[in-house]
This record gives structure tokens, C-alpha cells and sequence, in this order.
């Protein structure tokens, strides 16, 4: 029986300022699929620039709702919180 794969919220600060919330279980290649313009069609037309922070998340389930819920801050409220996980940001 396979273990089941921690699921991450992660934050991407885009070059215009804006930043996108999204879930994976392989940060560092969804953030260079996004950086590559292969990732949401949002950071197609927002080309990222840096990734502000990570959380780990134990199934899809819980992820999901994190990110439901950081979908609904404000710019600056999206950057305290990302600056509050800035502790446990795995190397990309």
C-alpha cells in the first residue's frame, strides 16, 4: 500500500504585482510549469517572478480548502501570510 503524497498551497508573486494561489504535490515543477507558461492560464498572461511561500497540507482535501480560503484575501493580507510560512519554504 502506497503512503499518501502531502499536497502544498503554494503563492506566486507575478511581475504586475498580482499573486496566485494554487495546490500541488511538486512545487518546485508546477512553479517552473508556471514560469515556462505551461502552468494555469492566469501566469500565462501574469508571468511570475518569485515564489512567496509554501504550506504543506496532509491530503488534496485540505488543500483545497486553504487555498479556497487565501483565494478570498486581500493582496496584502495574501503577502503577511506568505511571509508567515517564509520559515518553511522548500528549496525550488
Amino acid at each position: 500500500m502506497t503512503e499518501p503524497k502531502s499536497w502544498f498551497l503554494y503563492l506566486i508573486e507575478c511581475r504586475d504585482g498580482s499573486i496566485y494561489t494554487g495546490i500541488t504535490v511538486d512545487v518546485a515543477a508546477r512553479y517552473a510549469a508556471h514560469c515556462a507558461g505551461k502552468g494555469a492560464r492566469y501566469t500565462r498572461s501574469h508571468t511570475p517572478s518569485r515564489l512567496l511561500g509554501v504550506e504543506c497540507h496532509p491530503d488534496r482535501s485540505t488543500a483545497s480548502k486553504a487555498e479556497y480560503r487565501i483565494k478570498q484575501l486581500s493582496a496584502a493580507e495574501k503577502r503577511c501570510y506568505a511571509a508567515s510560512l517564509s520559515g518553511s519554504m522548500p528549496p525550488i
